[in-house]
C-alpha cells in the first residue's frame, strides 16, 4: 500500500472552486479524487485502493448490497412525504426506540443539525425554560441555532441562552486530586445558576456521551452520574448526541450505555441511512407529542417510505453481521496495540478510544499540543493508503473511525503504516 498517488486533475479542482465557491473544505495536503468504494475500501481514479479509517456514514461499509437493494427497491416502489401511512417509516421508529430503551417516540429529519435543533426545541418546550449548557469544544451541527454551540469558550456570554463548561477530561484536568469530577460538576452548577439569573432558566445539558469532537477524553469516573443528578434536580433534560457515538461505534449500541448515562432525548444521524440522509430525535412519548402539538413540525423528506426501508436495512445488517461485537473486539485490539507504542513513538502522549473510534494524541518536545505534526501524520498515512483525519480540542489527535466492517487484516496493516509514518 505504499507509494504516492497522482494529484487530482487541476482542472477538476478549478471547476470545484467555481462550482462550490473557493474555500469549500478538502482533506489532506494533496486533494484525493475518489471514484468508488466497497466495504472498508475506497478507490481513486487511478484504481488505487485506500483503507477507509475515517467515515462513519457508511457504517456497514461502502456500497453494501443490502442497503443498495433496499434503497433501489423502495424508490422503485413508492416514496412520498410523511402525510400518508407508511409501514417502513413506522417500523423504523418502533425498532429504533426499542433499541434505545429510554425513548418511546421519534421525529425523523434528514441531518444531525436538524435533529439537534429539534432536540433543543423539544427540551425547551418540555421544561418551559430556554437555557442550554454545552461543552466548550463541541460540535453538534452548523445552522445558526445549533452552530452557536460550536467551540463556545467557557464564560462566553455572546448568546444569552447558552453557556458552555470545560469538557471533562483527565489528561489536562481542571483540578488535581480525587475531586476532579466534582470540579467539573461545579462548573455545570455555575452555568445553570448563571442562566437562571439572566431569566433564561435551564432547559437542557447537551453532550456527545463520548465527547467525540473533544478528542474522546478519558472522563472522570463519577462525572456522568453526578452531572445527571444535578441536571435532574435543576429540572433540566439531558440530550445525548449519538450521531457519532451511536449505532455500535463504541462496541455498544449507544455511547450513553458505554459511559453509564441515561438521557432524556437521544439524537441519531449519520450512520442511520448509510449514505441516505436520515436522522432522528427520540424521547418519551409525552415529550415528543408536546413538541408536535406546539410546533406542527413537518419535514418534506423525513419519515418517508425510503428512509424507513433503508434505515431498517441498516439495523438488519448491523445485527445479522454482528457489527457491534466486531466493533468492540477489533476496536479493543487496535487500541491495545496503539497503547503499546506509547513511550517509543515520537510525540505520542496518549491513546484513547471506545470500540472502533480511537484518538492518538501528539505533543511537541515541550509537551504542547502539536496540531501541525498530527496533520502531517494524517497526510503521510494517506500516502500509505489509509484515510484518517485530525480531531480534538487542539486538532492534535489522529482520528480513527472506520466503517464497522473494517477487516482485522486492514487494522493490522494500519498499525504497520502508523509505525512507518511516526518514525519517518
Amino acid at each position: 500500500m505504499t507509494g504516492t498517488s497522482a494529484t487530482p486533475d487541476g482542472d477538476l479542482l478549478q471547476r470545484r472552486d467555481r462550482a462550490f465557491g473557493r474555500g469549500a473544505k478538502l482533506f489532506y495536503d494533496e486533494p484525493l479524487h475518489l471514484v468508488g468504494g466497497e466495504g472498508a475500501s475506497l478507490f481513486d481514479k487511478q484504481g488505487r485502493r485506500y483503507v477507509d479509517m475515517y467515515n462513519n456514514v457508511p457504517c456497514v461499509g461502502h456500497a453494501h448490497p443490502r442497503i443498495v437493494e433496499a434503497m433501489a427497491r423502495q424508490q422503485a416502489t413508492l416514496n412520498t412525504h410523511s402525510r400518508y401511512l407508511s409501514e417502513p417509516a413506522i417500523a423504523l421508529a418502533e425498532r429504533l426506540t426499542a433499541l434505545q430503551r429510554v425513548t418511546e417516540s421519534g421525529v425523523f429529519s434528514c441531518s444531525g443539525t436538524e435533529a439537534i435543533e429539534i432536540a433543543l426545541r423539544m427540551a425547551q418546550l418540555a421544561t418551559g425554560q430556554h437555557g442550554i449548557v454545552c461543552t466548550n469544544h463541541t460540535y453538534h451541527g452548523n445552522n445558526t441555532v445549533v452552530g452557536a454551540l460550536t467551540n463556545l469558550p467557557a464564560g462566553d456570554t455572546r448568546h444569552l441562552h447558552i453557556r458552555s463548561i470545560p469538557f471533562p477530561e483527565t489528561l489536562r484536568p481542571l483540578a488535581p486530586g480525587e475531586g476532579l469530577a466534582d470540579a467539573y460538576v461545579a462548573r455545570l452548577k455555575a452555568a445553570i445558576e448563571e442562566l437562571k439569573s439572566t431569566g433564561q432558566g435551564f432547559a437542557a445539558l447537551i453532550l456527545c456521551p463520548i465527547f467525540a469532537n473533544e478528542g474522546l477524553p478519558d472522563i472522570p469516573a463519577t462525572f456522568m452520574a453526578k452531572a445527571a443528578a444535578l441536571v435532574s434536580a435543576e429540572g433540566g433534560l439531558i440530550i445525548a448526541d449519538e450521531v457519532q457515538a451511536g449505532y455500535g461505534r463504541t462496541g455498544t449500541w449507544w455511547g450513553y450505555d458505554e459511559v453509564g448515562l441515561t438521557p432524556d432525548i437521544v439524537v441519531t444521524g449519520k450512520p442511520m441511512g448509510a449514505g441516505l440522509p436520515l436522522a432522528a430525535t427520540c424521547a418519551k412519548r409525552e415529550v415528543v407529542e408536546q413538541f408536535r402539538a406546539e410546533t406542527r413540525y413537518f419535514n418534506t423528506f423525513a419519515a418517508s417510505p425510503l428512509q424507513g426501508a433503508v434505515g431498517l436495512a441498516v439495523l438488519d445488517v448491523i445485527e445479522e453481521e454482528g457489527l457491534v461485537e466486531h466493533s468492540r473486539t477489533l476496536g479493543g485490539e487496535l487500541q491495545d496495540c496503539l497503547k503499546q507504542r506509547l513511550g517509543n513513538t515520537p510525540g505520542l502522549i496518549d491513546v484513547r478510544g471506545k470500540g472502533l473510534f480511537l484518538a492518538a494524541e501528539f505533543v511537541d518536545a515541550d509537551g504542547n499540543p502539536d496540531a501541525a505534526h498530527a496533520f502531517s501524520l494524517v497526510c503521510a498515512l494517506r500516502r500509505e493508503g489509509f484515510l484518517t483525519s485530525v480531531d480534538g480540542a487542539f486538532n492534535n489527535c489522529v482520528k480513527i473511525r472506520p466503517p464497522l466492517v473494517l477487516p482485522r487484516a486492514d487494522a493490522l496493516a494500519f498499525l504497520d503504516a502508523f509505525d512507518r509514518v511516526t518514525h519517518a
